[in-house]
């Protein structure tokens, strides 16, 4: 907690208490001789989660629940295998001499962005070799990435890592002194992107499917939405993170690669409009 700060009041003193959010109890649990983490359960809920909400709208758009979860089996299979190597890629000293925690997932260590990658391309791959309506499943997947990713966030928070600067605010993080970077390391409380992301995720998740009920003309352009509105959040967030020492003009990698994202969702919007404007003209001329 922030030391409390003593001042006279009506017996001598009065206490000003900021809030703040504890650091957690724990990591993990045991199942008899099974250790547990909480970040891999997280991240796992989230999976499930978004495999359901994909399946769900695949089949009321048409397509075939089966099909759908066997490119979904892939698709986060690839996904994991793309964050963990997008995250060793750039943390290498962090293994040096104990080289076989790179399988150590459930220790925390996945780059979102490698895994949304490789995802990806699985997904199109997979798509294109059994016939399956890509547009209509960017279109499923849209709203099931944020949610899972809401979820997967808080494996964080377990972890005590990817948080941000330090802040006073009420809702700053504790953060135990062995975890905390060492230019910050007289600070308790930090900044939570952990939760700054969560939430924004949700709203995100829930907002593209309202605009998919309310503009059906969004059709195909859903996933569009998602790398606008998640670009935007994460590029906010790298500007506080403190987990990174690569710095580009002031911005970190991921914080570049936000902004690729950022393009890449105003693009694909814009390309489907003006394909869905090219196909209503040629139907009326």
């Amino acid at each position: 907690m922030v030391p409390m700060d003593g001042t006279g009041g009506q017996d001598g003193v009065m206490y000003s208490i900021l809030a703040s959010i504890p650091s957690p109890p724990s990591s993990d649990f045991h199942i008899g001789p099974v250790r547990v983490t909480y970040y891999g359960v997280l991240i796992m809920t989230g999976v499930v989660v978004a495999w359901l909400v994909v399946r769900k709208r695949f089949v009321a758009r048409g397509g075939d629940a089966e099909l759908a979860e066997r490119i979904v089996i892939r698709m986060v299979g690839f996904g994991f295998l793309g964050a963990r190597l997008a995250y060793v890629s750039t943390h290498l000293s962090r293994f040096e001499g104990e080289w076989w925690k790179v399988i150590a997932i459930w220790e925390g260590g996945l780059a979102l962005f490698g895994g949304l990658t490789a995802g990806a391309i699985a997904l199109w791959y997979y798509a294109r070799k059994w016939d399956a309506s890509l547009p209509d499943f960017l279109d499923s997947a849209a709203p099931a990435v944020p949610f899972a990713q809401a979820i997967g966030r808080w494996g964080n928070y377990f972890n005590q890592e990817l948080f941000g600067t330090p802040t006073d605010l009420p809702w700053g993080l504790e953060i135990e002194p062995s975890r905390r970077p060492p230019e910050y390391a007289e600070f308790e409380t930090f900044h939570p992107t952990f939760l700054y992301e969560s939430l924004w995720n949700v709203g995100l998740g829930f907002f593209i499917i309202w605009l998919g009920k309310r503009y059906p003309e969004m059709r195909g352009r859903l996933i569009g939405v998602y790398f606008l509105g998640y670009g935007f959040m994460r590029f906010l967030t790298e500007l506080i993170r403190t987990d990174t020492d690569f710095r580009l003009l002031g911005l970190s990698r991921n914080g570049w690669v936000s902004i690729g994202v950022m393009i890449l969702g105003a693009v694909i919007i814009w390309w489907k409009r003006v394909k869905v404007e090219e196909k209503t003209y040629a139907l009326t001329s």
